[in-house]
């Protein structure tokens, strides 16, 4: 794979079970690049180990007085001249498209797994962790997957260098062969400890990194409330943790430089002293005293690699296990799937109901359903299962969701899949419950762009965009985009949109969303407070037109206030997980306390009173009055 081929037409299945198999999936992925890499550096410190051979048999050829000789040294050392150089060209060459193909694949990897989970992603692993992932970690593991060549060449100019010697000059030879093995397992004592300081300063840089995403994204809103230099403090405390965990950490890192600095010192000192005598002695001859010398001071650079692996190893680590764990999430938990014998499920019909057997949710095809849930984490999740999107035990627990009971089990288990006329989602493929199913959450993103290309979606075309934003009431929303657009942009449709809407206010984004939903018309609309941000008013007209707009296809809207509930052909309240009553707004009203509650807002001591007679009711007042 070379980088001009780039992106790769299939990045394949990633072996996601742990940090170290992803990588050694990764390495396996390009192993014809990491074997040319290998034989370039092969001949590039094979060049590097043969230069104190060659300049010993100089040094001897000079002291024989062999100008002969000489010449063929000469010549040897151009050579070895030239291997080194287009060996350390193409190394580099070689080794960065390593680094870059794997990086690549990684990113192809992420962009498909958030392609697939979409915005359930950031649910089930924490924003701030999706970019570290996608950013620094991509580099780090790209690093280490580029840095296995060079070491395993260096390891191969080492043990070349140590063997030959050992041949060349025996007495000397058996003093580099044994103490350069303890130079280069001096530092792994040392490893673990540096290990855990690398992790805990990654571990702080991830928070720092999700405390300031969350703080740029809500900064209009810190803003207006004045908790701007609140959040601006805790963003501060946790940037001074970072550097003092990073000075920790580069400490260490400092102390295994040392090392690896300090012992090939005293090993060159040692190798000198002792052939010194050796030579003085008639033993050894000159020139092998000075090959001896050259390949110590040689060494100093190929033993620098397994420093390197080493960083490189601790530093990608954990990066590719953070990796390895948002690759890892699928759309449902596999375990909870029952086994599927016979041909695969075809596609539901069209206009089946969509039930969900965990709460028993019944939303009738054709009908619009509103859904009440008194714990807002219970609607979102709701929300995820129903669009096939269940958030896994082991996730929940991840963010802190999820209680155990007496009995061990957890609240809010996914059970079966949601059914569509009798499918399971599950059993769909992807894009098939795609188009079948849409799911709006709380805060769905607009992309810049016009807002023609906003509305440019996948859609059955029933539905016009015009038609869309009427039922959305955008009016008002498109007259403020034709405001801010440039002379010469007489069509609202082609005024522009900044980045996530920024631009406009909460309830305008909001609306434009919907009218985006609306606009792809599916089998099924989910819709989780579609009207949160906008005034009494517009939220009925809102309420209206969703109903009028769809008329005979599957709505189902999670939310609490009164003017959407009372357009609803179908209300029903969750509580506790399941469903604990159905009806229409009014008759939920009357007969049921809790969705009172819900609904109006009513305090415990409200709902008391409204449960009382007359007669207790009066009596109520007058110990009211005698207390006064």
């Amino acid at each position: 794979m070379q980088i001009s081929d780039l992106p790769y037409p299939d990045p394949g299945m990633p072996d996601a079970r742990s940090g170290p198999r992803f990588l050694l999936w990764l390495g396996r992925g390009q192993l014809g690049g990491q074997l040319k890499s290998l034989a370039w550096g092969m001949l590039h410190f094979g060049g590097v180990a043969g230069l104190p051979y060659a300049v010993g048999l100089g040094v001897d050829a000079v002291v024989d007085r062999e100008p002969n000789r000489l010449l063929l040294v000469g010549a040897l050392l151009v050579l070895i001249g030239v291997a080194i150089s287009v060996g350390d060209a193409m190394l580099h060459r070689t080794a960065v498209t390593n680094w870059i193909t794997a990086a690549a694949r990684v990113q192809q990897l992420l962009a498909r797994k958030t392609a697939e989970l979409g915005s359930a992603l950031t649910r089930r692993v924490a924003a701030g962790e999706v970019v570290a992932v996608s950013t620094g970690d991509v580099e780090k593991i790209g690093w280490f997957v580029e840095a296995v060549s060079r070491f395993l060449a260096a390891v191969f100019a080492i043990v070349l260098v140590c063997v030959g010697l050992v041949f060349y000059a025996p007495e000397l030879g058996v003093v580099v062969a044994v103490g350069v093995p303890l130079i280069a397992l001096a530092s792994l004592p040392l490893l673990p400890r540096a290990t855990r300081r690398a992790d805990v300063q990654r571990e702080k840089a991830g928070k720092a990194t999700e405390l300031a995403s969350d703080t740029v994204a809500g900064l209009r809103v810190l803003r207006g409330i004045g908790g701007e230099e609140l959040f601006l403090g805790r963003y501060r405390e946790a940037s001074q943790e970072v550097r003092r965990a990073a000075v920790r950490s580069a400490r260490m890192w400092a102390l295994i430089s040392a090392i690896q600095v300090v012992l090939p010192g005293l090993l060159l000192i040692t190798v000198v002293w002792y052939g010194a005598s050796l030579a003085l002695d008639g033993r050894i001859a000159v020139g092998e005293l000075v090959a001896a010398f050259s390949a110590v001071a040689t060494l100093l650079y190929p033993l620098r690699h397994f420093e390197e692996i080493a960083m490189a190893y601790s530093f990608s680590r954990p990066s590719a296990k953070r990796a390895a764990r948002v690759l890892s999430l699928t759309r449902t938990d596999p375990a909870q799937r029952p086994a599927q014998a016979g041909p695969p499920v075809g596609e539901p019909a069209a206009g089946g109901d969509m039930y969900d057997p965990r709460t028993g949710l019944l939303a009738p095809a054709g009908r619009f359903t509103a859904v009440v849930c008194g714990d807002p984490d219970l609607a979102g999740r709701l929300a995820e299962r129903l669009g096939g999107h269940a958030m896994e035990e082991q996730d929940r627990d991840r963010n802190g969701e999820g209680n155990r009971d007496g009995e061990g089990n957890r609240d809010g288990e996914d059970g079966p899949s949601v059914l569509l006329g009798g499918v399971a989602l599950d059993d769909l493929e992807l894009d098939t419950a795609r188009r079948l199913v849409l799911v709006q959450d709380k805060d769905p993103v607009l992309l810049s762009g016009t807002l023609r290309e906003l509305l440019d979606v996948p859609a059955s075309g029933a539905v016009e965009p015009g038609a869309a934003l009427a039922a959305a009431q955008c009016a008002d929303v498109l007259d403020a985009l034709l405001q801010s657009a440039p002379d010469g942009v007489d069509d609202p449709m082609d005024a522009r949109i900044t980045e996530r809407g920024r631009s406009l206010s909460g309830g305008q984004r909001q609306r434009l969303a919907l009218a985006r939903s609306l606009v792809t018309d599916p089998e099924v609309l989910v819709l989780d407070e579609p009207t949160s941000a906008v005034d009494s008013h517009t939220e009925a007209r809102i309420a209206d037109g969703i109903a009028a707009l769809r008329g005979g296809r599957t709505t189902v809207v999670l939310a609490s206030s009164p003017l959407l509930l009372d357009r609803a052909d179908r209300v029903v309240l969750i509580d506790g997980g399941t469903v604990a009553a159905v009806g229409t707004h009014r008759e939920l009203l009357h007969r049921e306390p809790l969705y009172r509650a819900v609904v109006t807002r009513e305090t415990d001591e409200e709902q008391r009173l409204a449960g009382l007679g007359l007669t207790e009711l009066e009596e109520v007042l007058t110990e009211i009055e005698e207390s006064a």
